[in-house]
């Protein structure tokens, strides 16, 4: 073995050089070898290979330059793989590969060390954050949403349950002059298991041992047979994820459909449960804000503002284990194709870009803004200048969009503000 073979093996160590396809793998190796590729551009180019065919693309032999010299060929394949990131993403001709029709998932019952209460963990102070408290009841989910970041924390075929969970609620004392406001939907979905393991009746039990908690199951399934069948404390608020048709399909993998979720939301509504919806992530693609402006009419013309608390937007914003992760993955998706930029050290989206969504979105729902029931509007996680091109207005600090937030809930749930 010569030099340059040595180098290539290790070029290709630990990355998916062996998920390519036989042609490819010959075809990158036969021009790392040609043009002496360094070992950062061979890890480059294989990613860039890997990519394209997870977004169901030209191949990197189809786009690769026909050119004798190394930094030529990198600059225009770097410039055309950025093109195809730049360009809306169309799912016309899009094919789905190696999507599960079930998810098969091992349940494992433990006492683990610790509660699992604490704040988001995608928290930052460089980012407008509502200071949301977090308790992972259950820890990884069933669903298979291509963007999900829960799979780069937890193995996504395991789904922990604690043992000691309904004790430790028990246990767990908060301030009984303070509002709080704690989500269950993190680290896993917070309605797909249902009562399983007794956690819904914990919960249930924590929310009526706490008048001053407003407990939030967001979700995306339709599973609300607990909630149906039980009398349902007023301090509990219940919120749908919800995207476009489009998006569901493609990347939201075995989650309830859109019309399912609404369907599930408004018989809660009907019960007197109040609830919410996220737009989380809301994805550029081709047509995308006429298809989101669709759903956001459709939820106006199916709920009244009073039996809704809150709306959020957010967008797609990774960590670089995640984006490894998906690469990983032996699976078809396009919600990596998009232009990255740096936002606070993760990778999203253009400024203008999210403008445009967020602004379009929170314009789109003029009905639920004008009255004395009016619905709370936030962006999850982004910088403090997106809010005051996108709402026109902006919090100066975290505390400040914690109370009015809360203090928004408080009123809508008919409880007590002691914040």
């Amino acid at each position: 073995m010569n030099n340059y073979d040595q180098k290539f093996n290790d070029a290709i160590k630990n990355t998916n050089f062996s998920k390519l396809s036989l042609s490819e793998q010959k075809f990158i190796k036969e021009k790392a070898y040609s043009l002496n590729f360094s070992f950062q551009e061979i890890k480059q180019i294989i990613d860039i290979a890997r990519d394209l065919t997870m977004w169901d693309e030209k191949n990197i032999i189809d786009i690769f330059p026909t050119h004798e010299q190394k930094k030529v060929v990198i600059t225009k394949l770097k410039k055309a793989y950025q093109k195809l990131r730049s360009t809306p993403n169309s799912y016309k001709n899009f094919k789905l590969k190696n999507i599960p029709k079930e998810q098969k998932y091992t349940f494992i019952i433990s006492d683990k060390e610790g509660f699992g209460l604490g704040l988001c963990p995608v928290a930052s102070e460089k980012t407008r954050c509502c200071n949301l408290l977090t308790l992972d009841a259950v820890e990884s989910c069933g669903f298979d949403c291509s963007y999900c970041s829960i799979q780069s924390f937890y193995n996504q075929n395991i789904i922990t349950f604690n043992s000691t969970f309904s004790d430790k609620l028990k246990n767990l004392e908060l301030d009984k002059n303070k509002t709080y406001h704690i989500g269950t939907g993190q680290a896993s979905d917070s309605l797909m298991f249902g009562n399983r393991e007794g956690i819904l009746d914990a919960l249930f039990e924590f929310a009526k041992s706490n008048p001053n908690l407003i407990l939030e199951f967001k979700t995306k399934s339709d599973n609300i047979k607990y909630f149906l069948e039980n009398n349902v404390p007023k301090n509990i608020l219940c919120t749908w994820s919800l995207n476009t048709k489009t998006i569901i399909d493609n990347e939201e993998h075995l989650t309830a459909s859109l019309q399912k979720r609404i369907n599930a939301a408004r018989k809660l509504a009907d019960k007197g449960v109040k609830v919410g919806f996220h737009f989380h992530p809301i994805v550029e693609y081709e047509n995308y804000l006429q298809e989101y402006k669709e759903v956001y009419q459709k939820l106006q013309d199916t709920f009244l503002a009073k039996e809704v608390v809150l709306v959020s937007f957010g967008t797609l914003t990774f960590i670089k284990p995640v984006i490894k992760q998906l690469r990983e993955r032996d699976f078809k998706s396009k919600i990596t194709q998009m232009p990255f930029v740096d936002a606070n050290a993760k990778s999203s989206y253009p400024h203008a870009t999210k403008v445009e969504m967020f602004k379009s979105a929170y314009n789109n729902f003029k009905d639920w803004q004008s009255d004395d029931n009016k619905v709370f509007f936030y962006l999850c996680m982004e910088d403090h200048s997106i809010w005051k091109e996108s709402f026109g207005y902006q919090y100066s600090t975290n505390n400040d969009f914690e109370r009015d937030m809360l203090s928004s809930y408080a009123k809508k749930l008919n409880m007590e503000f002691l914040i």
